[in-house]
């Protein structure tokens, strides 16, 4: 495909604003996600009796297939980009909930025994040691999550939520080769390039504070 070609392509699709749509429901599921789901680990950390519970349902819900759980979304928050977040925000939980919650609970007990002996409480402990140390963890959780909420907003052009899944479906029902080609390599780029980035982040909470 020559540059003229791309170009055309480019905007006849106006990609540029599907980018920005696409990127701006990521950063809002990626954002909520995280927040709930580290929130929701360290409760459970807290709470043992009921973790398994938990994340045996989050479990349940990861299982739910992506197209139909976007459908059985819609009659509640109907189409566009409400569900396809709210999808991307439960497919996200579970790896972020789940290595939040293994992460704080299996931080080294010679780390804490040595937190205690220097007279630091509970809730010290886990702010000061816990935390950091679980970070490595957390982050492998957020990057796997990070690949899910790309693929489920990519799915959103489904349901009118725009992004460069509109871009894509369009090209599809309208067989158009280069704006597939178009669209899905860059979305596939776009999804390596924030899994790189994710990746670098781990690779550097790994070498402070070691691998989990």
């Amino acid at each position: 495909m020559l540059l003229s070609d791309l170009i055309y392509v480019w905007e006849t699709n106006s990609l540029t604003t599907r980018t920005i749509e696409h990127l701006t429901m990521f950063s809002i599921a990626i954002v909520i996600a995280s927040i709930l789901g580290v929130s929701l680990g360290i409760y459970l950390y807290s709470r043992p009796k009921v973790a398994h519970p938990v994340l045996n349902f989050l479990n349940i819900v990861e299982t739910i297939p992506d197209i139909p759980l976007l459908v059985l979304l819609l009659p509640i928050f109907g189409l566009g980009a409400e569900p396809t977040i709210v999808a991307s925000i439960l497919y996200s939980l579970l790896p972020i909930t789940r290595n939040t919650y293994t992460g704080l609970k299996e931080v080294d007990q010679h780390y804490v025994d040595i937190a205690h002996a220097m007279g630091l409480s509970q809730r010290e402990i886990l702010l000061k040691v816990r935390i950091p140390l679980s970070l490595p963890m957390i982050a492998g959780g957020l990057r796997i999550a990070l690949v899910f909420t790309m693929g489920v907003v990519t799915l959103g052009g489904l349901i009118a939520a725009g992004g460069l899944g509109a871009a894509l479906i369009a090209g599809i029902q309208l067989f158009e080769v280069g704006t597939i080609l178009v669209a899905g390599i860059w979305t596939g780029l776009l999804a390596v390039i924030l899994d790189g980035f994710a990746g670098a982040i781990e690779k550097k909470l790994q070498r402070r504070y070691g691998t989990w």
